[in-house]
């Protein structure tokens, strides 16, 4: 089975401009997900939310993967996010993910830390912003 995976979900989501949000969610989240960023769960259209607030922020950005491993239904990651928001700053994020597959391959739950490498202490919450 073919798994999704953080750099195509965050493409679609993000960087990918004239491509629905609910298109781009089926293409890599379960009906039921959930994702934890930084102690703070949300639900499909929580989270959902929160990527409608950052196509209103993210004008460009990059994924860049460092490290990733696929166990059975486990993934885990660590990735760094480069994002130039619509007001032309950049932030750079270096995320430690741990997720678990739906059984079509699409991302069932995520649970994120996130660790802000470039931006400013408005910025800390962008991963959860909404």
């Amino acid at each position: 089975m073919t798994h999704t995976d953080v750099r195509a979900a965050l493409t679609d989501l993000l960087l990918t401009p004239g491509l629905d949000l609910d298109e781009a969610a089926d293409r890599h989240f379960a009906p039921d997900y959930r994702q934890r960023t930084d102690g703070e769960w949300a639900d499909r259209a929580e989270f959902l939310d929160h990527i409608a607030h950052l196509r209103t922020v993210v004008a460009d950005g990059s994924v860049e993967v460092h490290d990733e491993l696929t166990a059975g239904d486990l993934y885990a990651d660590r990735h760094t996010m480069t994002v130039v928001k619509t007001d032309g700053t950049t932030v750079r994020m270096e995320v430690y993910l741990f997720g678990e597959f739906a059984p079509d391959g699409r991302f069932r739950r995520i649970e994120e830390t996130t660790l802000m490498l470039e931006g400013t202490d408005g910025d800390r919450n962008l991963g959860s912003a909404r």
